[in-house]
């Protein structure tokens, strides 16, 4: 396994909708394990492939041993298959835009078809939080960061930061 470098925002890559993967073989398999082991480095709960620059329709999630008691989830080629009609609010960050956060509304309930580690498709139904955190990774497939749910003047301010941030890392690195 390996650690891959995370893109942070504002970065196009992150805009890109990522392409169907057509079957879980060992080399998707590999790159889910990194991704683990790149989420678990960062620290996180949650990685699209796309946030290490690969353009695949790939998740990993893990929320603990608490709330996930069973381990990981691999999510691969993601599909929501119901919503509920009831929102929740919750506070989101992420890994592409370190130590940004903001309240984000989603669906409270999902339904999500996938296709797992071993190529099997399977079913979830999520809830609290790990229905957000699916529902944020999933939006990484489609280039939505989760930033993009909040208004202009909120985005503004966090894409600002971030590029201030990148050029205050450059300077001290040069």
């Amino acid at each position: 396994m390996a650690i891959l470098p995370i893109i942070t925002a504002p970065n196009a890559k992150l805009k890109v909708t990522s392409e169907k993967v057509k079957s879980v073989d060992d080399g998707v398999r590999q790159l889910l394990d990194d991704m683990l082991e790149t989420m678990y480095a960062a620290p996180g709960i949650g990685l699209a492939a796309i946030q290490v620059g690969i353009p695949r329709r790939a998740i990993v999630i893990d929320l603990g041993r608490e709330t996930q008691p069973e381990g990981p989830l691999f999510l691969v080629n993601p599909e929501i298959v119901w919503s509920s009609e009831e929102f929740l609010e919750r506070e989101e960050g992420c890994l592409s835009l370190p130590d940004q956060y903001a309240d984000v509304v989603r669906p409270s309930e999902v339904r999500v078809s996938y296709v797992d580690y071993d190529n099997v498709r399977r079913e979830i139904h999520a809830c609290e939080i790990l229905s957000t955190c699916i529902q944020h990774e999933m939006d990484h497939l489609e280039g939505i960061l989760f930033v993009d749910h909040l208004s202009a003047v909120k985005r503004n301010m966090i894409v600002r930061k971030l590029a201030k941030a990148r050029k205050q890392a450059q300077y001290a690195t040069a």
